[in-house]
């Protein structure tokens, strides 16, 4: 069967890339372990916050390639060990996060059973230039030909 896209519309031209991490978000939606919380940390911080009670610095992991977080959990069986009863499933997980243009990872740190990254969007400078005014008519080095390239001298 083929896939409809929403930007095959000759009009819509260079959005692949939006398409991309659309396909991202949509493979990334799983299960819904391990809960997380994501909340507003000042004007420009937020905190993604995520249940791994069970879980210790060595049995996560956490990657960023391309703007996508992507959290792994695995933990490893201890096989000396004998339960009567095993109500606590000791099971892996993957959950990842598409984060926006221009967000930092700040720190990530493991405390009482939730894992807290902490991000930050770093305000752009407003950046005032003044450009000087010509008088006159243009020099032959400023002009431009139709090609786009500069005249030659």
């Amino acid at each position: 069967m083929t896939r409809v896209s929403l930007f095959n519309s000759p009009l819509l031209l260079g959005f692949d890339h939006v398409e991309r991490v659309l396909d991202r978000v949509a493979k990334s939606a799983n299960d819904g372990y391990p809960p997380y919380n994501i909340e507003q940390r000042g004007k420009d911080g937020l905190r993604i916050s995520i249940a791994v009670a069970g879980f210790s610095n060595e049995d996560l992991q956490l990657s960023l390639e391309d703007n996508q977080l992507t959290i792994r959990g695995k933990q490893s069986e201890e096989p000396d060990r004998v339960y009567l009863h095993r109500g606590i499933a000791a099971r892996q997980f993957l959950r990842s996060f598409v984060l926006a243009e221009g967000i930092e990872i700040v720190e990530a740190r493991l405390d009482n059973g939730l894992l807290h990254i902490d991000l930050v969007r770093p305000q752009p400078a407003n950046v005032v230039r003044s450009i000087k005014i010509q008088s006159g008519p243009p020099s032959q080095a400023s002009t431009i030909e139709a090609s786009g390239k500069k005249a030659a001298k």
